[in-house]
């Protein structure tokens, strides 16, 4: 794993040099123009890539956030194909992981319980039962791990003292509140499947509810921190554990109350907060603290349209003037709106996620 490690740190290095002395690849047309051809590069002949820049790979995280716009878009053969890619290389090295690069499977930086429910929740988006049937023996298998890894059966919760990886993967967190949505997602689409399902005697929404949920907005984990975290106001809702839309705009006026949306969405906090991998911390400083997230805000877009349709088109307005301001589709931004680099690092560019704001924009 270190080996690979350093050849992708590698090339992401030597994409970071490619872009200062030429620039960030610029496509033709208009928004949905543009788009489309960063989505269409994504697509390597057999499976969907985290990007068509230095992300040059399979991530589960950043393809289950795409599906059901890919879907909405015309792709679900190739949603099938990467499904049928990711579940053949999964089940050969027997094991779920965060990430499939040139054929190794590999976690970063820690295995995590999301894996396996980003890619059940995914066959279902697809309708792909055919898949699910083949492989149920081995998913059943990362069910059983999953629960006894990662879960607590005395809280409920994911355990509080071990660090599994997250949409926030740098950051070291205390039973996050987005790891707690994942299980219940996972739960979720058990029961929708009928398959093994040791989370079933549990209540996750009054569990997760009991134990994060501030009467205004979520806290991010069991750290006893107190400060506003984007994703954990984010996927309670997304993942469609919670549906109040009391509980949506009080979440959302937190967000807006800490400039979490400014100058668009979305920053994880407002301060980086908490503890972070030492390496990452040192090569790519506030990586994952107060920048913005383009993955983040397209799942939070899909969140705010579920109480404020005005408000969420304003937010796709302000994407849309990035994608045609830079002819692309980039990973994350500085606290300021300027593209995040550092010494060793440039914002990745054409991410399969800008398929949420296509899907956003709606038909011509």
């Amino acid at each position: 794993m270190k080996l690979i490690l350093l050849k992708k740190g590698l090339g992401v290095f030597k994409r970071s040099v490619k872009v200062r002395l030429g620039g960030i690849r610029k496509y033709n047309g208009n928004t949905k123009q543009i788009l489309r051809q960063a989505i269409n590069d994504c697509w390597n002949k057999r499976f969907f890539q985290a990007s068509a820049g230095h992300f040059s790979c399979f991530y589960i995280r950043d393809f289950g956030i795409s599906v059901q716009a890919l879907l909405n878009l015309g792709y679900r053969d190739k949603v099938v194909k990467t499904l049928e890619f990711a579940l053949d290389t999964y089940s050969r090295s027997n094991k779920v992981t965060t990430t499939i690069y040139h054929g190794s499977v590999f976690d970063f930086p820690y295995y995590t319980p999301e894996s396996v429910a980003y890619l059940i929740h995914s066959i279902r988006l697809a309708d792909a039962k055919e898949l699910l049937f083949k492989h149920r023996f081995f998913l059943e298998k990362e069910i059983r791990k999953a629960f006894f890894k990662s879960f607590n059966t005395d809280t409920g919760l994911i355990k509080k003292n071990a660090y599994f990886s997250s949409m926030k993967d740098n950051a070291l967190r205390s039973s996050s509140v987005y790891n707690n949505s994942m299980i219940a997602m996972l739960n979720n689409d058990i029961d929708y499947f009928g398959l093994y399902n040791p989370f079933k005697s549990y209540n996750f929404k009054k569990i997760i509810k009991d134990n994060f949920w501030t009467g205004n907005y979520f806290l991010d984990d069991l750290s006893g921190l107190d400060y506003i975290a984007g994703d954990a106001n984010v996927f309670p809702y997304w993942t469609g554990l919670f549906d109040s839309k009391k509980m949506i705009k009080l979440s959302f006026e937190s967000i807006q109350r800490d400039g979490l949306d400014k100058p668009f969405p979305l920053k994880y906090t407002k301060e980086q907060v908490g503890n972070y991998l030492l390496l990452y911390s040192i090569l790519v400083p506030n990586y994952e603290g107060n920048t913005i997230w383009t993955n983040l805000g397209q799942c939070f877009i899909d969140v705010v349209k579920k109480i404020d349709k005005e408000k969420a088109r304003e937010y796709i307005g302000q994407y849309v003037r990035n994608v045609e301001k830079y002819g692309n589709y980039l990973e994350l931004f500085n606290p300021d709106g300027t593209p995040y680099k550092t010494m060793f690092y440039y914002a990745d560019e054409a991410m399969l996620w800008s398929v949420n704001l296509l899907d956003s924009m709606g038909k011509d």
